[in-house]
Parts: C-alpha cells; structure tokens; sequence
C-alpha cells in the first residue's frame, strides 16, 4: 500500500505528516472500486470510516421530504467521511453516492484511532480541517438565507470553478459533468431556474457548455453578476 503515499502528500489532513508517517499510516488503508450509483453510506447510520478518493467522483447530499439537496461534490484526491473518526458511534449527517466508476481508500476509525495516539499533529490537523468545512457549511446557509436564486446559482458555479476548475485556451473549465437537475440540487432550486441562468450566460457570452461541461469566460464579469 506504499502507492497511496504520494497521494497523501496532497491531502491537506495528512500533508503536513513526516515521511515516516505516512509510511505507517498508508498500510492501514483498504482499497475499494465501485460502480457509479453506489451508495457509501446512508444519513443516519453509524460512521466508523474516512474515505480517500483516488479516481472518480462522489456527491454528498441530504434528503428533504424526498427532494435531493446536495451539499459537495468531492473528486480524485478528496476525502470526506471524516467526522466519523472523532467520536465513537457517531452518525452519518448525510448520504454518500458514486457519479462516477471509483477507486478509493478506505480508513477505519478503530485502525485511524490507534495511529493518532502516536500523531498529535494529526489530532490538530484534523479538527482544523473539520472547523473549515463547517465554516464552508455556514456560507452556504447564508447563501440559501440571503441570496435571490440566480446568485445563488453563479456563485455555486464560481465555487465549482475554484474546486475542480482546469485553466484552458477558451477560459477555467469545471472538470465535473452536471445536469442541469444535479446543479440545482447543488443550489437548493429547480431545473427551470438552473436552465434559465445558464442560458442568460451563454446569450452574454460569459460562459460555454459542452457535453454537461461548463467553461468560464470571463471570470471578473460573472462575479459582477451577483447582486
């Protein structure tokens, strides 16, 4: 399992670890390959793993009176699951599902548990990397709170840019295919109004989609579209 070192490196709980470190830790990892569609776990169930994400892509989401409210898309070299590994019999606050044929690596907390005994520095990093997806949580409840739809909407595309953007000839291309209907899960709205926005962007000539792709442009002129 030494392959998933330099993986580790990249990954901000592990990469301020010394080399040793991740030497021993990479041995407590188990490979898992799954389909697209799979479920990883479900809201509500007791959490007892970390996943490390080596290919492929996996949404998080919430079920609200069976509308489908997704809270982060995670790619290659993403982890999540990570609140799990600080309490014993803690549950899931939330469903995790494949978009994509994956590969990940599988922590459990009993084998993570022992290994943070010898890694203070690993406690720290851990809770500080927790206290920053709690403070991205925040911005999105101020979102959903004071934000009309279609700003909503741009800046969840600007966040998508920043995440998961690739830097090409016609501008910063989000690197993860969406449907219209998965982009307004990621947005808390409907399809129509996902539709309508983009389409908007595309008369301004602001953005190009391809094939489920979305490219931007322009980036200083879509973030002057909030308001």
């Amino acid at each position: 399992m030494k392959s998933i070192v330099p993986l580790l490196h990249n990954i901000p709980l592990f990469q301020e670890l010394m080399e040793e470190d991740l030497v021993g830790i990479a041995p407590l990892f188990t490979v898992k390959k799954v389909n697209k569609g799979t479920i990883l776990f479900k809201e509500g169930e007791v959490g007892e793993e970390l996943y490390l994400i080596h290919s492929g892509v996996v949404k998080i989401y919430r079920l609200d009176e069976a509308k489908e409210v997704t809270l982060a898309l995670f790619r290659d070299g993403d982890f999540f699951g990570e609140m799990s590994l600080l309490s014993n019999g803690m549950t899931r606050s939330a469903t995790a599902e494949t978009m994509a044929a994956s590969t990940m690596y599988v922590l459990s907390r009993t084998a993570f548990t022992s290994f943070m005994e010898k890694s203070p520095r690993l406690c720290l990093k851990l809770l500080e990397t927790t206290m920053q997806r709690l403070r991205h949580a925040n911005d999105q409840i101020y979102d959903l709170t004071f934000l009309g739809v279609r700003s909503r909407i741009i800046k969840t595309i600007l966040r998508l840019s920043e995440q998961h953007g690739i830097s090409t000839p016609d501008g910063l291309l989000i690197d993860v295919k969406l449907t219209h209907q998965q982009l307004a899960n990621l947005v808390g709205t409907v399809r129509e109004s996902v539709t309508k926005v983009l389409q908007e962007l595309l008369d301004d000539e602001l953005i190009l989609i391809d094939k489920k792709l979305i490219t931007l442009r322009n980036i200083e002129a879509i973030q002057a579209e909030i308001r």
